[in-house]
């Protein structure tokens, strides 16, 4: 009788339990599906400057002149690459005083597009690449904006006409954008030291002025020469006449 409770007892609770777990698992709450990955974050070359610190006086013409937004653009809604030149601010102290508040707006506009290259250069492309460098200042084939880059070694020197330097450092590289670090400022030709125009060609000499110039029948000479044979002829003249008259008479 006892056994018989027991048995009763433990089916009575097994039949409970199993009336009970579809209730639990309706109750369950649902595992939540896992978060993707964030995108990463626009390339911004002004957040990357300000993280490496001692840019402070490019990333302000960057933003002044409007490139800062220019390049947001370009290296977020293209595949082309970008190089910059990045001076330190030691590098704009050692220009001379007032240098860049005597440039204009345009001016300052080209200055930072001429520490731009319109493509990816990696530390070794330096060694091949092929002179003069085209940077978003514009064409250098016409000798207004000369940028050429030279490699001796490990070192990588940097020619404006201007101004020497070299890299001194990486600041960032992705593949698509590189940062280099220089400790001076590159100076364009074109803004620091304009080239005069050519002089205007002469006129070219007329040659019908020049052949009555050069006429030998205008000298002196051939003048008191013609004066000369005038006057024997009125002499001849004159004499003949006379002559007649005397024989009428």
């Amino acid at each position: 009788m006892v056994m018989m409770k027991q048995h009763l007892f433990i089916l009575s609770f097994l039949l409970l339990s199993f009336l009970r777990c579809p209730q639990t698992l309706a109750q369950a709450p649902a595992l939540a599906p896992a978060l993707a990955p964030a995108p990463p974050g626009p390339t911004n070359v002004t957040k990357i400057l300000e993280k490496a610190g001692q840019f402070t006086l490019f990333i302000r013409l960057l933003k002044a002149t409007a490139v800062a937004n220019q390049l947001l653009g370009q290296l977020n809604n293209t595949n082309n690459g970008m190089t910059i030149f990045a001076p330190t601010d030691n590098a704009f102290s050692s220009l001379k005083s007032g240098t860049l508040n005597s440039l204009s707006d345009e001016q300052k506009v080209e200055l930072v597009q001429f520490h731009i290259i319109p493509t990816y250069l990696s530390s070794t492309q330096f060694q091949t690449i092929s002179n003069p460098l085209r940077t978003q200042a514009g064409d250098s084939a016409d000798g207004k904006f000369p940028l050429n880059v030279t490699t001796s070694g490990n070192s990588v020197n940097i020619t404006t006409g201007l101004t020497n330097t070299s890299v001194s450092g990486t600041i960032y590289t992705d593949g698509q954008l590189a940062v280099y670090q220089v400790d001076k400022v590159l100076q364009p030709l074109q803004i620091f030291d304009p080239r005069p125009p050519a002089p205007a060609p002469a006129p070219a000499k007329s040659k019908k002025k020049a052949a009555v110039a050069d006429s030998p029948d205008d000298t002196p000479a051939d003048n008191s020469k013609a004066v000369s044979t005038l006057t024997m002829q009125n002499v001849v003249f004159w004499g003949v006449s006379a002559i007649v008259l005397a024989l009428s008479l």
